[in-house]
Parts: C-alpha cells; sequence; structure tokens
C-alpha cells in the first residue's frame, strides 16, 4: 500500500484517523500498531511476522544493555542485538547480489556456481534497520533510557507514516512522543499536517509521476537510438522525479506525524540549489546523512584524524556503504563512490573553486555533477551508464522521432521553478511559511484548506484515470 493510492486516501486514512480521534489517549499507540501491522503486512504479509519477533527479541537485548553494570555484558549484548538486525539487512537485501558475483568468479574460473533460490526483498528493510540500530546504540551510549514495553518500541519500528521510505527517525528524537504527545497533538499541528500531506501528495503525484514516465521510456532506449538531447531531457525527467518522489514522500510522512502528534526530522532542504556536492549532501536525504556521519563516519575518526589520507579514506568508505545501501548492485556502490570522490574534490581544491566563479555558476556545475550521478543510479547497468554518460558529451545531435507532450514541457517547468526557487529570498520567504510555520493565520488556514482540497481532487483524478504510481524508494 502507498500513500499516492486510492486505497489508501479514500480507505485506510478515513478510518484509521477515525478511529485514532475517537479512542482515548492510552489506546491511541494501539490504533497505531494495528493499523501499521495492517499496513505493512499489506505488501509484505510474511516478512511482517519476522519484523514482530526480531522486534520483541530485540526489545529484551537492549532492556538487558540498559539494566547490566557489567561494560563487556554491555559490549556483547550490543553486539548480539546490531548483529541479528543487521544479519536480517544482509540477507533479505544483499545475498542475492553476494552470491550472484560470487557464481560469476567461479565461472570466470570454471568451476559451475553454487545453487540458490532468490530471496524476496521486503519492502522498507533498509529503514526499519536504521531505526532499530539506532535504539539499541542511542540506548548503549546512555543517549534515552529505553522505552517501557514491546507495544511502544513496536510502534516506533512499524509506525506507518514513516517506517517504508523514511524519513529516518532516530530514537532519541521521538522516544518521549511514543510514550505522551498530548502537547503535540494540537489543532494547528493537525491543520498545518494536514496541507504538509497535500503539499506532498502533489509534489508524488502531479510531478514526480509525470517526469518518471518519461524518464523510464528514455532509460529503456536502446543505446543506438539515444541522442544527445534525449538523453539530458531523460537524466533532467530522473533527476526532478527523484526529488519530488522522495521528498513528496518525506513531506506526506512529516505531515501524518504531525497529525498523530509526532514530530519528524526534515529530510529535504532544495538539495538541487547546492553550490557543491557537500553542500548538496547536507541538503538531501537529511537523515540518511545525519545517521551515517553519527554512527558511521564518526566512529571511524571523523575529521579528527591523523592524515588527510586517512580522513579522504573514511568518506569514501561512508559513501561507499551510502551507495551500497541504496540498492545490492554496482552501479549504487559506483554511484556511492562517485559522490565520494567529489567530496574529497570538494576539500582538495573544488571549494577554492566555486568560491572564485560565484553563486550561480556554483549550483550550475553541481547541478550537472549531480545529474551525471542520477545517470549511474537510475540506469539498470554500468554498461547502459557508460553508455548514456558518453552520449551527454559527444554532441550528437540527430534528429530522432521522440515525441513530448505538453504537459511533460509544463510539468519540468514547474519541477524547476520550485526546484530552484529558494535561491532568491522572495523564494526562501514563501517556503518558510509555507513548510516551517508554527502556525498560520486565520486567512492562511482558509488558503492552506482550499489549496489541500484542490490537490487532494487533482491527485485522486490522477491516480483513478493513471496506472503508473511507482515509490522510487520503496525498493530501498
Amino acid at each position: 500500500m502507498v500513500f499516492s493510492s486510492s486505497l489508501f486516501l479514500l480507505y485506510f486514512l478515513p478510518v484509521f484517523l477515525l478511529f485514532y480521534h475517537l479512542v482515548p489517549a492510552k489506546l491511541k499507540n494501539w490504533v497505531i500498531l494495528f493499523a501499521s501491522l495492517f499496513f505493512y503486512a499489506w505488501g509484505a504479509p510474511k516478512f511482517v511476522f519476522v519484523v514482530v519477533g526480531s522486534v520483541i527479541i530485540d526489545f529484551y537485548i537492549v532492556g538487558a544493555i540498559h539494566k547490566s553494570k557489567v561494560q563487556k555484558d554491555r559490549h556483547w549484548l550490543l553486539a548480539i542485538s546490531i548483529g541479528i538486525n543487521l544479519g536480517l539487512l544482509l540477507y533479505f537485501k544483499y545475498a542475492n547480489f553476494f552470491v550472484e558475483n560470487f557464481n560469476t568468479t567461479l565461472n570466470f574460473i570454471g568451476i559451475d556456481g553454487v545453487r540458490w533460490t532468490s530471496v524476496a526483498l521486503p519492502i522498507g528493510i533498509s529503514f526499519y534497520t536504521f531505526q532499530t540500530l539506532t535504539y539499541s546504540i542511542d540506548v548503549f551510549r546512555g543517549t534515552h533510557k529505553p522505552l517501557k514495553t514491546p507495544i511502544q518500541y513496536l510502534v516506533y519500528i512499524m509506525l506507518f507514516p514513516q517506517m517504508i521510505a523514511g524519513p529516518i527517525v532516530r530514537f532519541n528524537e521521538i522516544a518521549d512522543q511514543i510514550e505522551d504527545r498530548k502537547n503535540l497533538e494540537t489543532l494547528d499541528n493537525k491543520l498545518l499536517g494536514f496541507f504538509r500531506f497535500g503539499i506532498g501528495l502533489a509534489k508524488k503525484v502531479l510531478i514526480a509521476n509525470v517526469l518518471g514516465a518519461e524518464a523510464d521510456r528514455v532509460f529503456a532506449m536502446a543505446e543506438v537510438d539515444l541522442t544527445t538531447p534525449i538523453v539530458w531531457i531523460g537524466t533532467m525527467a530522473y533527476t526532478f522525479q527523484i526529488y519530488y518522489d522522495f521528498s513528496g514522500y518525506s513531506d506526506m510522512a512529516i505531515g501524518l506525524g504531525k497529525i498523530l502528534g509526532f514530530k519528524f526530522p526534515e529530510n529535504f532542504n532544495n538539495p538541487y540549489v547546492s553550490q557543491s556536492i557537500t553542500e548538496f549532501w547536507r541538503r538531501w536525504h537529511i537523515t540518511l546523512g545525519s545517521f551515517m556521519r553519527d554512527y558511521l563516519y564518526i566512529p571511524l575518526g571523523g575529521s579528527r584524524v591523523e592524515t588527510k589520507k586517512r580522513l579522504y579514506f573514511n568518506l569514501w568508505i561512508v559513501f561507499l556503504l551510502s551507495g551500497l545501501w541504496h540498492g545490492a548492485a554496482w552501479n549504487f556502490v559506483l554511484w556511492g563512490a562517485f559522490h565520494g570522490v567529489f567530496l574529497i574534490l570538494d576539500r582538495l581544491i573544488l571549494l577554492r573553486v566555486y568560491k572564485v566563479l560565484g553563486k550561480y555558476p556554483s549550483i550550475l556545475m553541481t547541478f550537472v555533477i549531480t545529474m551525471v550521478g542520477w545517470v549511474l543510479f537510475r540506469s539498470k547497468s554500468i554498461d547502459q551508464a557508460n553508455g548514456m554518460i558518453k552520449k551527454m558529451f559527444v554532441m550528437d545531435f540527430r534528429s530522432i522521432d521522440h515525441y513530448l507532450d505538453r504537459e511533460f514541457w509544463f510539468i519540468l517547468f514547474v519541477a524547476i521553478i520550485f526546484a530552484f526557487i529558494t535561491i532568491f529570498n522572495f523564494g526562501l520567504k514563501l517556503e518558510n511559511k509555507a513548510f516551517y510555520a508554527e502556525k498560520y493565520s486565520i486567512k492562511g488556514y482558509f488558503l492552506s484548506t482550499f489549496l489541500f482540497l484542490i490537490f487532494m481532487i487533482l491527485c485522486i483524478g490522477a491516480i483513478t484515470s493513471s496506472g503508473f504510481n511507482p515509490f522510487i524508494y520503496f525498493r530501498f
């Protein structure tokens, strides 16, 4: 089940919200839990038992970590907790990848590969794993005490607004809200939440879906049929599709959280206005970047290392793993390495070059680098990525029949406008009022309600009339 489906919008969400607001406060977590289990089981009925079982086991292991006074025992218990959660991720997400590459190596040296039954990839397992890790590590570090009951822990992990595709909500950010969120369950937050959900839905359905159809068409073309303009158009379509798709999902998750009294962290901050790849990663998938920084980069030594070589090694390792986290394929690893290289180049020379060039040329250069990276990310193989990147720069302007309708050009124009509007002060002020205000004026609430209804009507109409409605990050 996805947020941008008629099933969710017309049936699941209204029924859930009705029950949630009718029951007394002590039963609200139970309503969330049952709804979340149903929501997840709709797409992964078998894996839901694995999730619930592992979460309950992990709850008692982490509870033992908190109670233990023996440091050695606490380390062993932490290792067991991390091992269980990472073990599930490695098995379900990467087993096929490792076996396929192992068999390829065996075949290369003339040995038959091992027999293997492919493992199905459960939806949202990467996000689920990261949150279980933050729970055990935060409790081990003493950042926050553990939750009181397995039910509360299940609510934290299974919370349907953010379980499938984030944002990654750290335990210490939400622990107190699981136990008591009366102060956040205000009428202002609920109204702001509905509006934020509507914005996210519009970004996903009205922009990302339209651009995604063209991106899919271009990336499905044979290399011989591609020209330089077609590759750039397809790449640009995907560049904005993935942004509006993923940020739209994050907006919907944050909006639903507000309605329920949760405060989820922001996940995007206008990444395409970045003036360097370093800045891009402070603005793109913010919760992943901060997780990798605090739970991997800093434990590796971060920037407090003796040599610059070690610093660059740490950066590169973090982004290699970040690429692999996105998908069990070599193109994702290469995409992570690509960004790792540019982060190192930023520190070596590019930041100084950008400073000389100025704001707008720096934004343009960073955007082009990001687009090339998205070709690596979107391609089905390294060979396809290599062929498309070559086509981007060989100046092949042959005439090929490739029809682009007015709807695509209009939506692409809208996507560009809203992706770059915060370059200007008026755009930044508009965003702050729409997204980050703690409350609106009476006129603001009337306007936001009107826009929410318009978005819902347009989106439901688009959803029911089209079968194209993927969520990119569901497969991660």
